[in-house]
């Protein structure tokens, strides 16, 4: 197998990769190349070691964060309006803004904003991960999937109200809301999962925060669109 012919693997497999939200086996992705199961092996420990694809507790081979990174390197236009629909959203609500990724079983913090005057501020660092079932930004991601029979309580909930509400799940005193992102090109054309959201210590004001969340997330969309 000529170095060539191994990349373009490893970029179809990429592809293929990035066309199933739940993720393949490596059995999966052996068939849809066409080769067999040790080459796929060896094509995605490759990718996983360079952060382009993780591997679940399932087994599943689904993109990594790495491609956030990539993604935002080619098209910095994600970085150029989000970066103001954060500021704006965190002066809204009084709390730390952020977006989100989907990474595996984890979510993993892509972009944060303080917001100006906050006294008590939450630790949340752009490239902090948590599991993905456990704090709004994770719940906001699985709401946007398709509905599934292994969804629990939370998840059917943040599909229901269109927003997720988390509080003491990551940071003891910590409130959360997201909003999934789903629908933007961009993000789609890249296989990423993603949410916005706000967070805060103390007391937040959840009805200004879901409205806000929600109108960030409208505002986002269109400006990704254009």
């Amino acid at each position: 197998m000529s170095t060539l012919q191994t990349l373009s693997r490893g970029l179809d497999a990429l592809e293929i990769i990035s066309m199933q939200a739940h993720g393949l086996t490596v059995s999966d992705i052996a068939a849809d190349l066409g080769v067999d199961r040790a080459v796929a092996y060896r094509i995605v420990r490759t990718l996983q070691s360079h952060g382009l694809v993780t591997r679940t507790s399932q087994g599943k081979v689904r993109l990594g964060a790495a491609v956030a990174t990539l993604s935002r390197r080619f098209a910095p236009q994600l970085m150029e309006v989000g970066r103001p629909v954060l500021n704006g959203l965190a002066d809204e609500t009084s709390a730390t803004s952020f977006i989100s990724v989907a990474d595996g079983d984890e979510c993993v913090v892509v972009m944060v904003e303080e917001a100006r005057g906050q006294a008590l501020r939450v630790t949340y660092q752009e490239g902090a991960r948590h599991p993905i079932h456990r704090g709004a930004p994770g719940l906001a991601i699985l709401a946007s999937r398709p509905e599934s029979a292994s969804d629990d309580g939370a998840v059917r909930a943040a599909r229901r109200q269109g927003y997720s509400l988390t509080k003491d799940e990551l940071q003891d005193g910590a409130t959360g809301v997201s909003v999934g992102l789903e629908g933007i090109r961009a993000l789609s054309a890249a296989g990423l999962e993603a949410s916005i959201g706000v967070v805060v210590i103390g007391t937040l004001d959840t009805e200004t925060a879901v409205r806000a969340t929600k109108a960030a997330a409208a505002e986002l969309k269109e400006l990704m669109h254009n």
